[in-house]
């Protein structure tokens, strides 16, 4: 059931998350609406209450810039106090519309680290009171089986960059920090899961870069409704799903010490507080 819940999708104008949007919003969830542009999102907003939805709020940021993201949770605190449900769901691909050259974020770092993982890492930390105010509460990743290990010598990709390769980077590291978090908070508080949802959905990503799809929107959507809404998977935390069968991520995100060694740079490189580490709901 997601009636009356409160429910936070980044990246919400387009493709999977409006999709989501609004499917969740016609269920009755309270949903917020996140992206970079106030008129999109009014526009969607608009649209969901004249199909009858309670109007969602709408919070805008840039997640290539951390401070933007700051901004926007210190908004969502004073917005509200409840959440239920985090999806992490903005996100740029590997190619087109956002170039295939190495680009940076406003700090100076890697753009798809920074926008894919960065931004949903600093953004999480920062949500946590209000995730657990709501408890038992939902943080779920919108990630992909796109992965690629990290090299913490140059997670930056100053060496050898490809958006392949930066975009598969982004991702694992998206859902090894989701496995590290788990580890952090008790499953009937929060629970945290990454899943693929579809391959090569007919988003605006997928159809500027690869130019077709495979896989339908609705797949995608019902597969991360799934780990918002399923009551079966109210204590299941810490796993990787393909669609909606759970499998394996790269092995490297199973590494305890390659996990910390993320976490702890992600600290440094957000300035973001982290909660302690309990071991409870830790997947091997």
């Amino acid at each position: 059931m997601t009636s009356h819940r409160t429910i936070l999708i980044t990246g919400a104008t387009d493709g999977l998350g409006r999709a989501l949007a609004e499917r969740l919003a016609a269920e009755g969830a309270d949903v917020i609406l996140h992206g970079r542009d106030q008129a999109k999102l009014d526009r969607l907003a608009d649209d969901l209450a004249a199909r009858g939805a309670t109007k969602p709020r709408t919070v805008t940021a840039d997640l290539a810039d951390l401070d933007q993201v700051r901004r926007m949770a210190d908004d969502l605190r004073t917005a509200t106090d409840s959440l239920d449900v985090l999806v992490n769901n903005a996100g740029i691909g590997a190619g087109e519309p956002d170039g295939r050259s190495r680009r940076t974020s406003a700090q100076g770092h890697e753009l798809r680290f920074a926008v894919n993982y960065l931004a949903g890492f600093l953004l999480t930390l920062e949500l946590l009171p209000l995730l657990r105010a709501s408890a038992p509460a939902r943080i779920v990743n919108v990630a992909s089986i796109g992965q690629h290990p990290l090299d913490f010598d140059d997670l930056m990709i100053e060496r050898g960059y490809t958006g392949v390769r930066a975009y598969g980077q982004s991702k694992l590291a998206q859902i090894t920090s989701g496995f590290e978090l788990a580890a952090r908070l008790p499953a009937d508080e929060i629970t945290v899961n990454s899943l693929h949802p579809a391959t090569y959905m007919p988003t605006k990503i997928v159809l500027a870069e690869v130019g077709h799809s495979i896989d339908t929107l609705e797949e995608g959507v019902a597969a991360t409704h799934r780990l918002i809404t399923a009551p079966e998977l109210a204590r299941t935390t810490g796993r990787f799903y393909d669609r909606t069968r759970e499998t394996r991520a790269h092995s490297q995100a199973y590494e305890d010490e390659a996990r910390l060694h993320l976490w702890r740079m992600s600290l440094e490189l957000t300035g973001a507080t982290s909660p302690d580490r309990t071991d409870v709901g830790r997947r091997s």
